[in-house]
């Protein structure tokens, strides 16, 4: 429990962010890298013409929780997105891959956890 509604308060706002970053920051890298990032998605039976979906899921989704904007929709949203992409690219039983499955399931569970409890009264929603 904390003592102070503001510290509560950043710390959503903080989360929320560091949340996010991951997510804005992979969106943008596949629009320089799209052609790769096609091949890499039909690679793993993914086709690539769904990556301009991916692309917006990841930037507006992260944007969306960065600013506190339709949060619990959000959160679902790039949870089960998460959660997917973590079946269909992470399943591999090499270590690093199973690294990032442990990884992409905290997340998922960030996610879950943002959902349940709103994004904090610094948010757009204000919730």
């Amino acid at each position: 429990m904390l003592a102070s509604p503001a510290l509560s308060d950043a710390a959503k706002l903080i989360g929320r962010i560091l949340l996010a970053l991951m997510f804005v920051l992979a969106g943008w890298s596949k629009i320089g890298g799209f052609a790769g990032t096609q091949q890499y998605m039909a690679s793993a039976g993914v086709p690539g013409a769904l990556l301009p979906l991916v692309i917006a899921v990841e930037l507006i989704g992260g944007l969306m929780i960065v600013v506190g904007y339709k949060t619990r929709y959000a959160a679902l949203a790039l949870a089960g997105f998460t959660l997917v992409a973590t079946l269909l690219f992470h399943m591999a039983p090499d270590r690093m891959q199973q690294l990032l499955f442990m990884k992409n399931l905290a997340v998922v569970g960030g996610f879950l956890v943002l959902f349940a409890s709103g994004p904090g009264r610094w948010s757009l929603d204000r919730g």
